[in-house]
């Protein structure tokens, strides 16, 4: 609460907040320090909701150094305001209490498939708007990817357990354990009233290295492990193959694991991918970092690479001769995931990209007459608050669709 006051106490106010041009989502960062010194929490938890559903996810897991807090010009001296706590006091403070002004139900229905922060964010932005909003997911309980692919110690699950509340006293309806695409698919769902469908079905297909050994017992897909750890048997040498923010997530999920790691993770480049503070949160907690090194196959006993010549702009312009083998008891693969097809398999009309990505025009409209996606499943693996922006605006768009129909 101290550090909070006093960082808000920092805030210059300035004319052209560069705070707000680093983030995604345009967060009226001054308007809510200015409401938190004047003792106005709930006034500035309403007007953070109302930007951003998810604030207060988007407080403990934005890449702050690359968005706001690094854009602040009092980094440029020395140390940012930490936007990310200050933010967070509020959000946490008001999420259970904030009042969502909805207009009169207009009788029309909605369908968004997926629950994660686009899903989520939709849902919220369609049923403001008066629409009758039912979310079906694949799994028994909401977050998508904030809860089957954010570890507890970075997004406590509680958080999505209270957004399932606020969601259902909203009256939006939740259908968990429903695979759209399985036994019901989308022309069932047109078929029962829905006036327009929301994808929101994030990227749960692992890619892979596409080497020899991706089939061992002692091998296993990243974003599989996160979904629930406890499940897999992991030995004391662990690699990590990719070097991005899910790398960090593994490395870091078993280095609290009983029992002594020895974990080290592997990058292609010089550099690594993640947000900084992931790296060194990482670095911290005992990770080891080696880069310039692709993988060519993985053994029994562990990955074996090649080491990389990276050029002055950072990419890879050639090999050096010889193998480099490591040992390991596990290896992990984590070098990003793509989306599944079973949607675009059970309804004509529906094309993705050449990657498998959902074809979506800018307003979030897909080939497919009032199917309209945003999200993972849409961009790729993107950021939470990228995410839940995008899905704004395809919520107008949706508004927009539906209101042109004859009735």
């Amino acid at each position: 609460m101290v550090h909070v006051i006093e960082e808000a106490g920092r805030c210059l106010q300035c004319k052209k907040p560069l705070c707000m041009n680093g983030c995604p989502i345009s967060t009226q960062i001054p308007q809510m320090i200015k409401l938190l010194k004047e003792n106005k929490v709930k006034e500035a938890g309403r007007m953070l909701f109302e930007n951003n559903p998810l604030s207060v996810v988007c407080s403990l897991v934005c890449d702050h150094q690359r968005q706001c807090e690094g854009h602040c010009v009092l980094a440029k001296r020395g140390q940012g305001i930490h936007i990310s706590s200050i933010e967070n006091y509020i959000s946490e403070t008001c999420l259970d209490t904030v009042e969502i002004e909805t207009a009169p139900d207009n009788g029309k229905m909605i369908a968004v498939i997926g629950a994660g922060p686009a899903g989520i964010t939709i849902a919220i932005e369609m049923r403001r708007r008066g629409y009758d909003v039912t979310i079906f997911d694949s799994r028994d309980k909401i977050g998508g990817v904030l809860r089957y692919g954010i570890p507890e110690f970075r997004l406590p699950k509680t958080i999505l357990e209270r957004y399932k509340d606020k969601l259902t006293s909203l009256g939006i309806h939740i259908r968990p354990n429903t695979t759209i695409g399985g036994a019901l698919i989308i022309d069932d769902l047109f078929r029962d009233g829905y006036k327009a469908i929301f994808i929101g079905t994030g990227v749960w297909r692992p890619k892979k290295l596409s080497i020899p050994g991706e089939s061992l017992g002692n091998v296993h897909f990243a974003i599989d492990f996160l979904v629930n750890p406890q499940a897999y048997s992991v030995g004391p040498r662990v690699a990590v193959i990719g070097a991005g923010n899910t790398a960090m997530d593994v490395a870091r999920t078993i280095l609290r694991f009983p029992g002594h790691h020895e974990v080290t993770i592997y990058a292609r480049r010089n550099v690594s991918d993640a947000a900084s503070d992931e790296i060194e949160y990482a670095q911290l907690e005992g990770a080891r970092f080696e880069f310039c090194m692709k993988p060519v196959r993985i053994e029994k006993t562990g990955p074996v690479f090649v080491r990389t010549i990276v050029g002055e702009d950072g990419k890879i312009t050639g090999e050096e001769p010889g193998e480099i083998k490591r040992e390991a008891d596990t290896t992990f693969i984590a070098i990003s995931q793509g989306p599944k097809s079973k949607l675009v398999d059970t309804t004509e009309g529906l094309k993705p990209s050449k990657n498998g990505l959902l074809l979506t025009d800018e307003k979030g409209q897909t080939t497919h007459p009032g199917i309209f996606a945003a999200g993972d499943v849409v961009l790729g693996a993107r950021t939470v608050v990228e995410a839940v922006s995008y899905a704004k605006k395809v919520a107008q768009s949706m508004d927009e669709y539906v209101s042109s129909l004859a009735d």
